[in-house]
């Protein structure tokens, strides 16, 4: 029978195991119930209760997946590649695509495009996010790393966690500032009266850390830099829409009232971590896509007040 392990990174920690292996397997509740009534789920080697509490660092070994995890295909798709070496890739994605098959979407990712690239991405967190050790947002574009090797996925994953490894946004909002620097500090978990969204809640949530630079202020935006201290889903989109500065284009976040950019005006410019095998400190960056520097330029032009 054919297993997969997944190693938990930030989705699925502090849940019981049978939650979580429906958010990391995009499996209902019922079929992780089988799975762990079939022992067919082992963490760390060791077969758990459904209420074991995830914890970050486990490995979630799955026998009998979803049939649909067979399903992934390599596809013929252009990629970005801003660097590329024996255990690393460094992509810069645009906006629209998504980073890794899940229910809707088994075609036209990320993932799909990286199976035709490579020949080998690490297989930690099983064939349906193979390489993937973090991901961006379908509407947001940007830099983000892919592993070849379990050896690195394995050092970037602990990167990621130690907050060594440091990534760096560019956003335009609603309303402009009165401040230059601010940390915004709110848990995020799950919205209860909308599960598909997150929000700043203290119920069944996780840290979350978002430090942000004022660039620019116009009229009734503002052009701002975020640095993520945690990766929290959806977190610089939520944290913005709590302190009323709503990321400008976002669908689920912002207001219905914004200007027509087809997706969030969010980009992932930077991103600096320490190279997994030669130990290098290595910084990338990427330009903001064309409908981002457009929106900039009318702003600054006074095109658009």
């Amino acid at each position: 029978m054919e297993e997969q392990t997944i190693l938990v990174e930030e989705k699925g920690v502090d849940e019981r195991l049978d939650k979580a292996l429906c958010s990391l397997l995009d499996i209902s509740r019922k079929r992780a119930r089988d799975l762990l009534d079939g022992e067919a789920v082992r963490v760390n080697g060791v077969l758990e209760k459904a209420s074991y509490k995830v914890k970050a660092g486990d490995q979630i070994a799955v026998s009998g997946a979803p049939m649909e995890e067979t399903e992934v295909k390599p596809e013929d798709i252009p990629l970005d590649i801003v660097y590329e070496d024996e255990d690393v890739l460094v992509i810069n994605k645009p906006r629209g695509m998504v980073v890794h098959p899940a229910p809707g979407h088994y075609s036209g990712t990320l993932v799909n495009a990286l199976m035709f690239h490579c020949k080998d991405l690490s297989g930690i967190n099983g064939v349906m996010r193979p390489g993937i050790v973090h991901r961006i947002d379908k509407d947001t574009s940007g830099l983000l790393v892919v592993c070849k090797n379990d050896l690195a996925h394995a050092s970037l994953s602990e990167q990621l966690a130690s907050k060594t490894a440091h990534r760096q946004y560019k956003a335009i909002v609603h309303h402009p500032f009165s401040h230059t620097f601010g940390t915004v500090n709110a848990p995020i978990g799950r919205d209860e009266r909308n599960r598909q969204n997150m929000t700043v809640t203290a119920k069944n949530s996780k840290e979350a850390i978002t430090h942000f630079e004022v660039l620019e202020n116009f009229k009734n935006y503002a052009y701002i830099q975020c640095t993520l201290e945690t990766g929290r889903t959806h977190q610089i989109r939520v944290h913005m829409q709590y302190i009323d500065h709503p990321i400008v284009g976002d669908p689920k976040y912002g207001p219905r009232k914004t200007l027509k950019t087809d997706g969030q005006l969010l980009h992932a410019y930077a991103l600096e971590f320490i190279h997994p095998r030669t130990g290098e400190k290595m910084r990338f960056e990427a330009e903001e896509p064309p409908i981002f520097k457009e929106v900039l330029h009318k702003l600054e032009s006074g095109e658009i007040e």
